[in-house]
């Protein structure tokens, strides 16, 4: 059984917290020999700003490369509002995801059938939802330069981010929504602003060429991004899978997680490109939620989403297919259960905060593998 190095980065806020039900699943899976995981751990975020000085320390950043997959929990908080701009909180995960060039940044929007009623939406509009965003996340506009401010002369200043998208990145993007789509329903959805801007005129021509050329089975629509957003809150359903640039992505993903009831629910994969001799990828899994400073520490974070990275990590990473959906099965069935954390909870359902959901998920995944008592 080969031996897999995870590299967890727990990060600030509830970050730690969520991790921790990971962690359980981990050393379940080691001792069952179900999995061989050797893990490391290491500081991102604020926690790395206060011990290094930045948001990950280069001898960080060198486990992260070495690593088989990174696990990231969450970074930033007011305690680090007002540090320099270039050492923030989040600097640490920019840096992650740029020198792991991890481009592919997969988002899955699904509504659980139990948490229907969650939903800002209608149950009707939202129940069985089931749709992957596809964000390119290491150009555009968050990486351009120039990205600066600049002093004018009496009292005016000028702030610069570019949008920049070569060909190439494009293409990448493109080829993974439409692998992705061939193992879904074959449709895919590609958003840009090409009305107004010249990186949306390119980003349609390429993807457009790329469907034309590579992948004629897959049905390709084109929509623009402000107008995707306004659908997915009309009638998400439509969708399946949905490629964009990094800005867009950013947004349009945070609003299909809460279709779903809560950010909490909500896993996430960035992926780089396959190494030409072995064929493995870099990749980071991370739950899509942020720190959320104000329940840090209480013992009330949603770990879901934490536990449902490490099953994409099972499945994108070291094709342990069954056992990511064996642990996804879990995760459906304690909430089928009515067990529910406080971002989640609804009348009639059972309170528990983050080890109490972590405990009844690993309990579930173990009777799923035949290891545990119904």
């Amino acid at each position: 059984m080969a031996t897999h190095k995870l590299f967890l980065l727990p990060g600030d806020g509830i970050g730690p917290e969520a991790m921790n039900e990971v962690r359980s699943v981990i050393d379940f899976m080691n001792a069952e020999g179900i999995g061989s995981f050797e893990t490391e751990e290491g500081l991102v975020g604020g926690s790395a700003y206060d011990a290094h000085g930045q948001g990950i320390s280069d001898a960080d950043m060198a486990t992260a490369l070495a690593a088989d997959a990174v696990l990231f929990g969450a970074v930033g908080g007011p305690k680090w509002d007002h540090v320099p701009y270039e050492v923030r909180p989040e600097a640490g995960l920019l840096r992650l995801r740029k020198d792991m060039e991890l481009f592919a940044n997969l988002r899955p929007a699904i509504c659980y059938p139990a948490l229907a009623a969650s939903s800002s939406l209608k149950a009707d509009v939202v129940e069985g939802l089931d749709i992957l965003i596809v964000r390119e996340l290491t150009g555009g506009v968050y990486f351009g330069e120039p990205k600066e401010i600049t002093d004018l002369g009496n009292g005016q200043k000028r702030a610069i981010d570019t949008q920049v998208y070569d060909t190439f990145e494009i293409e990448r993007i493109a080829r993974v929504a439409f692998d992705l789509a061939k193992t879904r329903k074959n449709h895919l959805t590609s958003m840009e602003k090409r009305n107004v801007m010249k990186s949306g005129v390119l980003w349609n021509e390429v993807v457009t060429a790329i469907g034309k050329n590579e992948y004629p089975d897959v049905e390709l629509d084109h929509m623009l991004a402000d107008a995707g957003g306004m659908q997915l809150v009309r009638w998400p359903k439509q969708f399946d899978v949905i490629v964009t640039d990094n800005l867009f992505g950013d947004m349009l993903s945070d609003v299909a997680a809460m279709l779903t009831g809560s950010l909490g629910m909500l896993p996430s994969a960035s992926l780089g490109a396959p190494d030409a001799h072995s064929g493995t990828r870099k990749a980071m899994y991370e739950p899509v939620h942020g720190s959320a400073p104000d329940i840090a520490g209480q013992g009330l974070a949603n770990p879901i989403a934490m536990i449902a990275s490490f099953a994409m990590c099972l499945r994108y990473s070291f094709n342990m297919v069954e056992n990511a959906d064996l642990l996804e099965k879990a995760i459906a069935k304690v909430l089928d259960d009515g067990l529910r954390t406080k971002d989640i909870m609804s009348e009639g359902m059972t309170e528990v905060g983050a080890n109490g959901m972590g405990t009844a998920v690993l309990t579930e995944f173990q009777i799923q593998l035949g290891k545990g008592q119904d």
